[in-house]
């Protein structure tokens, strides 16, 4: 799945329609989720393809901060990600280029932000503050709760 993430990013930004897929992998992981837990994040996601195969390399393997791993954090970062994605569709202009560019954007900034981080820390630090994966990791929490 690695290929995927340039594809949507670099062709994305030449047609943006290529969003709506990320919009649609979306839905499908986090339905997939309520059975199926994080599946997508430990063997699916393409952007974690490409911190595997391509940021490992250049990772320097830091710890990765004990705040990162708090669950207060990462629903922090999920709503504040929340607050951006709603307001970008807000401003967008309602066609079909416009609003497949917003998920463009989100995968772009994400993957951004995804390598900052994977350089000093381990590479897949960004996996550990996901929006998407906190979220699947809460969904599938509702059809497998914790005991104890």
């Amino acid at each position: 799945m690695v290929w995927f993430l340039p594809l949507i990013i670099l062709g994305g930004l030449f047609f943006p329609p290529l969003g709506y897929s990320v919009f649609f992998m979306m839905l499908f992981f986090l339905v997939l989720s309520y059975f199926r837990g994080r599946l997508w994040c430990s063997h699916l996601c393409p952007r974690g393809a490409f911190l595997d195969l391509v940021l490992a390399k250049l990772s320097l393997g830091g710890k990765i901060p004990k705040t990162f791993l708090k669950v207060k954090f990462r629903w922090l970062i999920f709503w504040v990600f929340m607050v951006f994605f709603i307001v970008q569709l807000i401003i967008a202009k309602k066609d079909i280029f416009s609003l497949g560019f917003v998920f463009v954007r989100l995968c772009l900034v994400t993957t951004l932000i995804a390598i900052f981080l994977g350089i000093p820390f381990k590479s897949r630090v960004w996996c550990a503050i996901c929006p998407m994966g906190t979220l699947q990791g809460r969904i599938g929490s509702l059809k497998h709760p914790r005991k104890g």
